[in-house]
């Protein structure tokens, strides 16, 4: 595994650049966002009523976790997600997230936050379905950077700006170039910044294409 001590992606892009030039790409981008957060809302419908009344029946608390986030220009906005986790496990949540942004990030398989079913969820990627409601709010596209919380940037603040000028996404390059256990905070920044840096419509559908066969390994997105 390689580790860095700084993402080797340290090109500025233009964002006024990027504006201009991709406008019909950014209206393409957000159209098939509409129809494809629509079909998948149709088709998995089942699934989310299930999920649902598995996390009421299996622990207290809330079905949906909610978590601010920061999206396009750092508008920020509540991200949707089942839940996973025992609720009093939040503030220790936050703590993890926060060592987490400071280098290396190290997925636990035992993680005693998490419960039975949110595991499963986890390792599935059904947690994230929620989230094809924050694409058609608007907030979020099908394909983009991670969505990060706003202490994500404490140790990466120069990255800022490049991170948060295109719409996080459900999925991205890191997402199924990655999905491992042991990876660095800057080899998902590494991949967010080329995902910036050549996106169009063609390699949108690749990404999403490659996303179907990852999630169906179950090495499971964090």
């Amino acid at each position: 595994m390689r580790v860095y001590s700084e993402p080797r992606n340290t090109l500025v892009v233009d964002l006024h650049a990027i504006q201009s030039e991709r406008q019909s790409y950014i209206r393409m981008k957000r159209a098939l966002d509409i129809v494809l957060a629509l079909i998948m809302i149709v088709l998995t419908s089942p699934l989310f009523l299930i999920t649902a009344l598995l996390i009421k029946l299996s622990t207290r608390g809330p079905v949906i976790y909610t978590q601010i986030r920061l999206g396009q220009f750092g508008h920020k906005f509540l991200i949707y997600k089942f839940r996973t986790m025992y609720t009093s496990a939040d503030f220790d949540h936050e703590q993890f997230e926060i060592e987490k942004a400071k280098g290396t990030f190290i997925k636990s398989p035992k993680d005693p936050r998490i419960t039975p079913i949110g595991r499963y969820l986890r390792n599935t990627s059904i947690d994230e379905l929620p989230q094809l409601f924050n694409v058609l709010l608007g907030d979020m596209s099908i394909v983009g950077p991670r969505p990060s919380e706003e202490f994500f940037f404490l140790n990466n603040q120069r990255f800022k700006d490049i991170r948060l000028m295109v719409k996080p996404g459900m999925t991205g390059l890191w997402q199924v170039k990655n999905r491992s256990n042991h990876c660095t905070i800057f080899d998902m920044i590494d991949y967010d910044i080329e995902y910036i840096q050549n996106m169009n419509l063609w390699n949108d559908i690749k990404i999403i294409l490659m996303t179907i066969p990852a999630v169906l390994q179950g090495e499971g997105a964090v």
